[in-house]
């Protein structure tokens, strides 16, 4: 059918489609405005959430000289995505009677910004996505289609975001303190939802950082007498002192250290199909019969549809393509038991404790 022979209402549609995702950047772009302006913090106020107009709000958290317009314009748009609730209330005006004033709270989905008590939330994630190297790497999407040997990231900055973070203490410290508060909240329901960790009395966590998810672990676990927090020499380093957890530096594609079980979130995703059989390799090697090896990783769906958690993840896949390797991917299922198989893991299942992170048990 040619295009002229569809009906109206359908071309209408699609040409509105159309212009929602051509500008959808105004939506991360206004959430990254947000943060930094650390409106959720200010409506929040211990718990309050009471609705506030954009001129209250500014005046909890900006100098004067401040536009309230332009952050009510930034608020409504973010409203139309469920970031907040927008309250409009009718006042009497001398004019014509009555004028409308728009306030808004926080729904569940602006809560996650709101700093917690222990200074966590998912707003540095949010400027972690958004710094100036970062945006530099998108208008490059296609590149990676055309020349995948170098990720996007590569081609804007001259070298790979790792290794870029390592050269700017900024960037890494915001990147740690991102991974913090994403952490925290899917190892609570990890821990809710998964009991694999039972009859383990030495657990390795590859990638472990600042070893938050041991801490955790341990704490839900008393059974694991000994943690192992496996990273990057210089990034243990700087790890804090944990009772029942030993920081050892190493390289994960050389060898990793023995335990009952290894623990690792958020490692295999952003590796090639080959380093991640490298990295199970080794992990392999590094436990009994009867070992697990138990990885926590995005994984897709079968099917593709238009539900939060599809586009969540299958976007999460294009960042990973774009910023760490253009061949590094978010796997579903079957890839990532097709994987175990592959360096010989015999038993797999695969918990789906959260609806972004799924926990993937390998057996030795």
């Amino acid at each position: 059918m040619a295009l002229n022979e569809e009906s109206a209402e359908k071309r209408k549609s699609a040409r509105l489609a159309i212009f929602e995702l051509a500008n959808m950047i105004s939506v991360p772009m206004s959430l990254n405005a947000i943060v930094r302006l650390k409106v959720a913090d200010a409506i929040w106020q211990g718990g309050s959430n009471a609705p506030l107009s954009a001129s209250q709000i500014l005046q909890r958290i900006a100098s004067t000289g401040s536009d309230p317009e332009n952050l009510q314009r930034i608020l409504r748009m973010l409203t139309s995505y469920g970031v907040f609730e927008e309250h409009l209330t009718i006042e009497s005006s001398p004019l014509d009677g009555s004028a409308s004033e728009r306030k808004y709270s926080l729904t569940e989905v602006g809560k996650t910004l709101v700093t917690d008590t222990e200074g966590l939330s998912y707003a540095p994630y949010v400027l972690q996505h958004h710094q100036d190297a970062l945006m530099k790497a998108w208008p490059l999407v296609h590149e990676a289609v055309l020349d995948p040997t170098t990720e996007p990231f590569v081609k804007a900055n001259g070298e790979p975001a790792y290794d870029y973070y390592g050269k700017q203490p900024e960037m890494n410290e915001l990147m740690l303190k991102a991974m913090s508060g994403v952490s925290v909240p899917f190892m609570e329901a990890m821990l809710d939802g998964y009991d694999g960790f039972k009859g383990v009395e030495r657990l390795v966590d590859v990638g472990g950082s600042a070893g938050d998810c041991l801490r955790m672990i341990l704490k839900k676990h008393p059974g694991v007498r000994q943690g192992i927090n496996f990273d990057l020499p210089e990034v243990v380093a700087k790890a804090p002192i944990i009772p029942g957890v030993t920081n050892v530096g190493g390289d994960m594609f050389k060898s990793i250290p023995d335990g009952d079980a290894i623990f690792m979130k958020w490692i295999l995703t952003t590796w090639t199909d080959n380093e991640c059989k490298l990295i199970m390799e080794n992990c392999y090697k590094a436990l009994p019969v009867g070992g697990k090896l138990i990885a926590c990783e995005p994984v897709l769906p079968k099917d593709s549809d238009d539900s939060h958690r599809t586009r969540a993840l299958l976007e999460g896949d294009i960042f990973v393509m774009t910023i760490y390797r253009a061949k590094g991917k978010h796997r579903t299922e079957e890839e990532f038991k097709q994987l175990g198989q592959s360096v010989g893991f015999s038993y797999f299942r695969a918990f789906y404790v959260d609806y972004f992170y799924t926990v993937l048990e390998f057996q030795k």
